[in-house]
């Protein structure tokens, strides 16, 4: 598999969906496929944002095995470290998700991460995702073996 990191330029910034982020947490193999655009996160070549989807969907294991410390840690992670920042919904990004939920025919929390990517100026929108639609406003990268 191949593991080079995309060619975005020093200060990308990269709207996280939730499963590679999930599969890199967890160190599910699934990660290798964004093995590159990890490292360019650690390396802080690359910024990370994250939606409060995101945030939810990613403590919810851990809460719901009761592991609140980790859930915690997840959180400490994704919104106030270096590699990432929380883009908090508001009125107007609720109202530019549910115009790309019905231009593009999305589920809302899918809408919500391209409404953040697109109007955070995201170089892209890191996902395993096969519904998000091309031209809609930001790169949608896919991994490697995409």
């Amino acid at each position: 598999m191949k593991t080079t990191a995309p060619d975005w330029p020093e200060g990308a910034r990269l709207l996280f969906d939730t499963a590679p982020l999930v599969h890199w947490l967890e160190g599910n193999p699934l990660a290798g496929r964004f093995a590159g655009v990890f490292a360019g996160i650690d390396a802080l070549r690359w910024r990370g944002i994250v939606t409060p989807v995101t945030l939810a969907e990613i403590v919810a294991g851990p809460l719901r095995h009761g592991r609140h410390g980790l859930a915690e840690q997840y959180r400490m992670l994704l919104t106030s470290g270096p590699r990432f920042q929380l883009r908090a919904l508001d009125a107007d990004l609720a109202i530019f998700a549910t115009r790309l939920r019905i231009e593009h025919g999305l589920k809302l929390p899918d809408a919500i991460q391209l409404a953040t990517a697109v109007s955070e100026c995201c170089d892209a929108l890191v996902t395993h995702d096969r519904d998000f639609p091309a031209g809609a406003g930001v790169e949608i990268f896919r991994g490697d073996a995409a």
